[in-house]
């Protein structure tokens, strides 16, 4: 009687221990499946955004080995023989050439603020305007230079945007009040924005101190027609007429007064 007791205790601590184990082993085959089919469906997803043209950069922190001075040294002088031969290059009318160089050397020192205002200046006077004004845009951002507002000037003017022209010549008049250049291509902005009234003032002061540029007057007699002040006009134009005896179309002008 106690043999067959014994024997029934051993089948079932044997059946028990086998049931927890293939419970267990279900269990972990079911969390494996699980991790496998979520890590199938991210790489799915994943895929699929790619295939959208989404990408997908690991961010890493790249710590920049710190230059020896003998390294920068050698970069700027790099960079200066770039600048010299985009220089000799634009002299020479090798556009494409020139663009090369000046980009070189702004790779070598991409922090350089000549180097940038080179190149930004280049795209001006190369007639790309709007290359020029974002370059001139970022370097007024970080640096206060009465030059880079006076160039962003001129390149809105050439783009026809007058009004923020009047803007950026205004900013380089009020750094360099005393220079009658200032003053001057702030009026032709605002000319040029049918802003006679703010140009009057302005051309005014200018062709005091430039008394012989009848450019300058010539945009002066011609705002105050626009204003109805042709007495002013007229006296302008006999200015042009003194310093330009022969100027057919002065004549003209003061004829064309005299008869109103």
């Amino acid at each position: 009687m106690l043999a067959s007791l014994a024997v029934v205790y051993v089948f079932v601590l044997v059946g028990s221990s086998v049931g927890i184990c293939v419970l267990l082993g279900v269990r972990v085959l079911l969390r494996n499946r699980s991790v496998r089919k979520f890590v199938r469906s991210v790489r799915q997803r994943v895929h699929s955004a790619e295939e959208r043209g989404n990408v997908f950069v690991q961010e890493t922190k790249i710590e920049r080995p710190r230059k020896s001075p003998r390294t920068s040294a050698i970069e700027l002088q790099e960079a200066r023989s770039l600048l010299r031969m985009a220089d000799k290059s634009f002299a020479q009318e090798k556009i494409e050439e020139a663009e090369r160089h000046y980009i070189q050397a702004l790779t070598i020192l991409p922090d350089d603020v000549d180097t940038r205002a080179q190149l930004a200046k280049f795209y001006l006077q190369t007639g790309r305007e709007q290359k020029a004004e974002v370059m001139y845009i970022e370097l007024i951002t970080k640096h206060d230079d009465v030059s880079y507002f006076a160039n962003l000037g001129l390149a809105y003017y050439k783009q026809k945007k007058y009004i923020e022209s009047c803007w950026s010549y205004r900013e380089a008049l009020k750094r360099d009040a005393k220079n009658p250049e200032r003053g001057a291509a702030l009026g032709r902005a605002c000319i040029a924005a049918h802003r006679f009234k703010e140009a009057v003032p302005l051309l005014e002061k200018s062709c005091m101190r430039l008394s012989r540029d009848t450019e300058l007057l010539h945009l002066l007699a011609e705002s105050y027609l626009q204003l109805g002040h042709r007495e002013k006009a007229e006296e302008a134009y006999k200015r042009i007429n003194k310093l330009e005896p022969y100027n057919e179309g002065v004549k003209e002008a003061l004829k064309a007064l005299a008869k109103v």
